[in-house]
């Protein structure tokens, strides 16, 4: 959030996973980007670990195709040969080389004392297992951890994990990663608010009626079975990611864009959330999704959810909040709708029914921002229509100086910046004010494939407004 050293330290980083999903598709391509854009440490090794008994060669080869399929860069000239050598890799088994043995080896080719950054991405079932393993091979101080979400999947295993992880990292070292926050698109929400006299003024309940935080998917669960039946759409992204978003668009101006007081000010948001009422929950199950290999012939996991939460705050205070994801919807998008209190227009003639007196706000790589209004048609008659003035970043900046998300809270992790980390008490608030759901949901409803949800539910939870995004 602040400017930043161009690079951090000389670090060890060890990558959990690394032969996973995860790792191919996000972290080994972000890796090399910020290598590429010359933001990775002067002297660094990464040691990737997994249960797949690879040889060093081997995961080289894997990066290499990771890079090559799902990189933004061309792994290729001496860039990728600097990088090549930095790679090597460790069995989790019990048979080879130990972890402690593989960091140290990477320790002396760096020389000095470089910083270890450890990145969790494994299933959330291994995340305790793997923090008392690094807390018994004594890896843990000085160390840093990225922890994958969901961070727990209610507020008593959020709380058992919290204590699990506190038990050998202090709470500066550990980085409980949203690449939601990472994301150019979502961090521009703050530039947008704060540094604009023209927004921030009428940022409140006098002028804006309703917000809504909308990431709607058009994928199926893509063979995740194992782990999707067991999440399902409110633990998978409402509360790990929407929440997040809701606080970045509602917080009170912090002092500094400094980590204590940008996670401060959205601590208060979460604080000032009411429970979630069960009345006001939509959850869907999209035609078709018990039949995945996999998924139980009677899940009631929701591939939908629809949500409308309230802050109890001066600013907020009566100003509903709503949050929709899931998957097989009608299209893939990701978007924040702030409508804003309509004036009086009955003496305007009004041309259409498009949708004005709206900022859509597009975090979907690259991003944009829309401000809908109504303008005067032209002729000699003084009658309206709707208009609208949009920024794209891709037509305004080079999307080449741009981080994808991941790769801006790599490097802010190695740099110790934890502005855009999430805190282990607003975790858990956020698993708080979830349990009148989770404890007491609504039976889930059918919904066709590449449609918005059931009908007529979800167009009613949002009434008397409609949703930006709708069939």
């Amino acid at each position: 959030m602040t400017e930043t050293p161009s690079r951090p330290e000389n670090h060890v980083i060890i990558l959990f996973g690394a032969t996973g999903d995860l790792a191919r598709r996000k972290l080994l391509p972000g890796l090399f980007h910020l290598a590429a854009a010359g933001l990775m440490p002067d002297r660094y090794r990464i040691v990737g670990t997994a249960r797949s008994p690879i040889t060093d060669a081997q995961f080289r080869d894997l990066a290499h195709e990771a890079i090559t399929t799902f990189g933004t860069t061309e792994p290729t000239g001496e860039t990728w040969q600097a990088f090549r050598r930095t790679l090597s890799f460790v069995g989790a088994g019990p048979t080879g080389p130990s972890l402690v043995a593989a960091i140290d080896h990477a320790k002396r080719a760096i020389g000095g004392s470089p910083g270890r950054l450890f990145h969790l991405a494994v299933p959330p079932a291994a995340f305790e297992s793997t923090v008392s393993l690094l807390g018994a091979a004594g890896l843990a101080p000085g160390s840093r951890v990225i922890i994958e979400k969901p961070f727990g999947t209610d507020l008593r295993s959020a709380r058992a994990l919290n204590k699990t992880v506190n038990a050998s990292f202090d709470e500066s070292q550990v980085f409980r990663i949203d690449h939601f926050l990472g994301k150019e698109s979502v961090d521009n929400i703050l530039a947008f608010r704060f540094a604009n006299g023209l927004f921030e003024p009428a940022w409140n309940r006098r002028h804006i009626s309703y917000v809504q935080i909308d990431v709607p998917e058009t994928l199926s669960i893509e063979g995740r079975a194992d782990f999707y039946d067991h999440t399902g759409a409110y633990r998978d992204m409402i509360v790990t990611h929407l929440f997040q978003v809701l606080g970045f668009v509602a917080m009170e101006p912090p002092t500094t864009l400094g980590a204590d007081h940008l996670r401060a000010r959205m601590a208060r948001v979460f604080d000032a959330l009411r429970p979630v009422d069960v009345a006001h929950v939509v959850r869907g199950q999209y035609a078709g999704y018990r039949d995945e290999p996999g998924v139980a012939s009677d899940s009631q996991t929701e591939t939908m959810a629809a949500v409308r939460v309230e802050i109890d705050n001066r600013r907020w205070a009566g100003v509903p909040f709503f949050l929709r994801s899931g998957k097989r919807l009608g299209a893939s998008r990701q978007t924040v709708t702030l409508g804003f209190h309509q004036p009086p227009l009955h003496m305007f003639p009004i041309d259409g029914t498009g949708r004005w007196n709206e900022v859509v706000i597009d975090f979907a790589d690259p991003g944009s921002i829309t401000v809908d209004f109504l303008a005067k048609v032209p002729g000699a008659e003084m009658r309206l229509a709707a208009a609208s003035m949009t920024f794209r970043y891709a037509d305004s900046f080079r999307a080449g100086n741009g981080l994808e998300g991941y790769e801006r809270l790599i490097l802010d992790a190695m740099l110790g910046d934890q502005s855009l980390f999430t805190h282990a008490g607003a975790v858990e608030r956020l698993w708080e004010i979830s349990e009148p759901l989770l404890e007491n949901p609504p039976p889930v409803q059918p919904y066709a494939p590449a449609s918005w949800g059931p009908q007529p539910s979800v167009d009613e939870l949002i009434e008397p407004y409609r949703w930006r995004l709708r069939g």
